[in-house]
């Protein structure tokens, strides 16, 4: 292992030389902004605006028919201010400037009041009268350039206060101590069911994002307060904002990252129509059956956008994410250390599908915007496991072979009305579940669980939000109402049981202080594994068990100071109140500890019965792109409980009971297109289960799981040792005539800190007692120490052409 350590960093030195060594051949080359800025609603072209770079004094003013042009603009990253009597001011998100010139889209909001004069200081940090607090606004600057990022949504988000991680190489969102089921995500508004590669079916997580960083304009991260029109979540929502293709040329990049190699286009096609494209492969598997890794993973990806201009009060665009996975196991290595042992006795062979084709039509009318959205998304998920991994019929355990497709059709209409601005909309989808499972399971003695689920579902829902804005939104207001129902039972078609309301206020008391808050119920479908479970019998047992909505109360109450466009301070306090949770009837606990390892989540008898509450503190300072530096700094103190499934007066920690999260995260641009950045990370200790030993030893039971059994009746009794990181990144672009050149090292782990996991146990191949009856029999177990964390350095080469 120090061998190892000592190359990794030998090869980091090595990619530093080489950056650093490079030397620019040309001189800088300059372009120009062009855009038209429009009203949001009526699409009506503004004349006369002021539009600058933000903390700049270069600028430009629009013409009649709203367009504008900004000239001798440096390669970078920039956002656009836009100011306008009567209107909001408004700071874009942020976008490039590669290699020629770009075109950017301005949509202004009317104020409620259509006064001369506002005192409302443009800011990137957008906050909404329907979520004034647990809002994050992320650049994609912030997901390009993010210190141990990997150029990854789902470990940028990690920066941020409130979210949790594991050690483990995977991207579970942990949200305020919610479980990584809890999550939902949108792609322009199209809903998608999860974001990364090998995910875990039923819950969000997985190894590797699936969404092209390349393609992302900037991310709308939701910790609290949803909107109505987003439901099904209980933890967060990430609602991506993609780019528009270029206007004026085509373009081209081609990334070579740590993991993969990447293509993306994108340009007119013709007048009226834009279109983005690229297409992700890795070469994972060679990296990993290089050093050794027990599993060999495969991945690809493709991604695609089309947006139409089809007159002045219409458009529409088309959204495609797809994505095949396939990993393998490295049963032929020489050297087998016990916990590559470990891992191949219990680890299947995985093959996913998943994608999302999606129809996005908008209508501008004046003082009312109607969106239409309809999609179809699909996934499939195979596991195939084999004793000893020997493929032999009778030595099979598991054989898993499981889709889900969905239909959806959503309506949103926006209205602006005095003083009042009014959301309404429905949603109606149809759901098809398909399941043909083979499982051995042991519990005090050994079954087979076989069943074939063939599962129609249609669901329906409604929403409507009024908010409220004052002269120069010192004080705002919102009123939600949204309700949801399925006809998979009576517990869940009744409309009026998932009644959801929610409130949210803010207000400015003194100067740039401001006092924000939200109060609501919230409602998810359980896992449509867990709908779609049947017994031996072919039943469908939850539904005989009374499956419902989960339900969880939240209330949130903040403070939040801006001394300058470019920083605010945040301090926000949650309460989350979760109830009619689904409950393992086999483990006797909550699914909501569940979902962050590879497999399945979902699938077992469950029961509506589960209770449990989340609550804590968090603070954040953040500032923004100013002389070159961006940071956040973020320390959340969180607790995660629910209660006993044995004993319903106790509580007990959940397995997202981190109880102190620490990060720092930044970058700064130097002269010459050279940024560094890090990211520090401190997270406090998980609660874990110990292992039963003297059911995990016997022979029947190992065989039909190929591994370990929890003792649940010492559930979350052992608490792991708090884990810290530190990861550097340094990035350096190049500009030639036609093309651009950009270079970045990523050291994960630069300190080489080690995490400390619980004792696992291997079985040793031999039966103690092969005397004694079969049931009685038990294999010899041996321990096997676990430690995580490495240095590891990586390398990306960016050309854009």
């Amino acid at each position: 292992m120090k061998y190892q350590r000592m190359n990794l960093r030998t090869y980091a030195l090595l990619i530093l030389f080489f950056l650093i060594s490079v030397v620019q051949l040309t001189a800088q080359q300059t372009y120009s902004i062009k855009g038209v800025v429009k009203d949001n609603l009526s699409g009506e072209p503004l004349p006369f605006v002021n539009v600058i770079i933000w903390n700049s004094l270069n600028g430009s003013v629009t013409a009649e028919d709203g367009s504008f042009t900004i000239q001798g603009v440096s390669p970078g990253s920039y956002r656009l201010q836009a100011s306008f009597i009567g209107y909001k001011p408004f700071v874009t998100a942020e976008f490039r400037v590669v290699k020629s010139d770009v075109f950017v889209g301005i949509e202004m909001e009317e104020s409620s009041q259509n006064l001369q004069e506002v005192n409302v200081v443009a800011t990137p940090f957008r906050k909404t009268a329907e979520s004034p607090l647990g809002l994050r606004v992320i650049g994609f600057k912030e997901i390009e350039k993010s210190a141990g990022g990997n150029r990854d949504i789902s470990r940028v988000v990690q920066s941020f206060p409130g979210v949790a991680s594991t050690a483990a190489f995977r991207n579970d969102i942990i949200v305020r101590g919610g479980g990584p089921s809890e999550n939902r995500f949108f792609l322009d508004g199209v809903e998608i069911p999860n974001i990364n590669h090998f995910s875990t079916q039923g819950a969000s997580g997985g190894p590797v994002g699936i969404i092209n960083p390349d393609f992302i304009r900037e991310v709308n991260f939701y910790a609290a307060a949803f909107p109505a029109a987003r439901g099904n979540a209980l933890s967060s929502v990430l609602d991506f904002k993609l780019q528009d293709g270029n206007q004026e040329k085509s373009s081209a990049r081609a990334v070579v990252g740590a993991s993969e190699v990447a293509f993306s286009a994108n340009g007119p096609l013709g007048k009226k129509t834009t279109y983005l494209v690229s297409v992700r492969r890795s070469y994972l598997q060679f990296l990993f059956k290089a050093i050794g890794l027990p599993f060999l993973p495969t991945y690809t990806d493709a991604q695609f956008k089309i947006k139409h201009q089809i007159d002045k009060q219409n458009e529409i665009s088309f959204i495609g994410l797809g994505a095949l996975d396939d990993m393998k196991l490295n049963t032929g290595m020489k050297d087998m250390s016990d916990e590559n042992k470990y891992i191949l006795e219990y680890l299947p062979v995985v093959k996913q599908k998943t994608y999302t084709l999606g129809a996005v039509y908008k209508h501008f009318a004046g003082h009312n915007m109607y969106s239409l959205i309809a999609s179809s998304s699909y996934m499939n998920n195979k596991n195939l496991k084999y004793k000893d991994n020997i493929e032999e019929p009778e030595r099979l355990s598991l054989d898993y072979n499981s889709g889900e497709s969905e239909f959806k059709l959503r309506s949103e209409n926006l209205f602006r009305l005095p003083y009042i601005q009014l959301a309404v909309g429905g949603n109606v989808e149809y759901i098809k579940y398909t399941n043909e499972s083979y499982q051995k399971i042991f519990t005090d003695r050994p079954f087979i669980q076989e069943y074939n689920t063939s599962l129609g579902l249609t669901k329906w829902g409604l929403f409507a939000t009024a908010t409220y804005e004052s002269y120069n939104e010192r004080f705002t207001a919102s009123l939600g109402l949204r309700t949801d129902a399925n006809n998979y039972s009576t517990k869940m078609n009744n409309m009026v049981d998932q009644l959801s309301p929610r409130l949210s206020l803010s207000y400015r008391f003194y100067k740039d202080f401001y006092v924000n808050g939200n109060i609501g119920r919230f409602f998810e479908l359980p896992a449509y594994t867990s709908m779609g479970f049947k017994d031996n019998q072919g039943e469908y047992i939850n539904k005989v068990n009374g499956l419902q909505y989960i339900r969880s109360d939240q209330a949130g109450i903040g403070l939040e100071f801006r001394p300058k466009s470019y920083l605010k301070f945040t301090a926000e306090g949650f309460y989350k109140h979760y109830d009619r949770y689904p409950m393992s009837l086999t483990d006797s606990i909550p699914l909501a500890s569940k979902g962050a390892d590879y497999g399945v989540l979902g699938n077992e008898a469950v029961q509506s019965t589960a209770t449990g509450r989340a609550y804590g503190l968090e603070l954040m300072g953040r500032w923004y792109n100013y002389k070159g530096l961006t940071f956040i700094a973020s320390y959340t103190l969180v607790r995660s409980e629910f209660k006993d499934g044995r004993n319903t007066n106790r509580y007990l920690p959940s397995s997202w009971d981190n109880k102190h999260l620490f990060t720092f995260s930044g970058t700064y641009s130097l002269p010459r297109n050279w940024d560094v950045g890090a990211k520090f990370r401190y997270v406090g200790g998980a609660p874990y289960t110990p292992y039963d030993l003297e059911k995990s030893s016997l022979v029947e039971a190992w065989d039909a799981k190929g591994n370990l059994y929890y003792d649940y009746s010492r559930f979350n009794s052992g608490r792991l040792k708090s884990f810290t990181q530190l990861d550097i990144r340094i990035d350096k672009s190049y500009s030639f005539k036609k093309w651009m050149l950009g270079l970045y090292l990523d050291i994960q782990n630069a300190l080489n800190s080690t995490y400390n996991q619980p004792d696992v146990f291997i079985k040793t191949g031999e039966i103690m007692n092969p005397e004694a009856p079969v049931s009685q029999q038990r294999y010899e177990l041996k321990p096997v120490k676990r430690t995580s964390g490495t240095l590891l350095p990586s390398i990306g080469i960016m050309i854009d052409f």
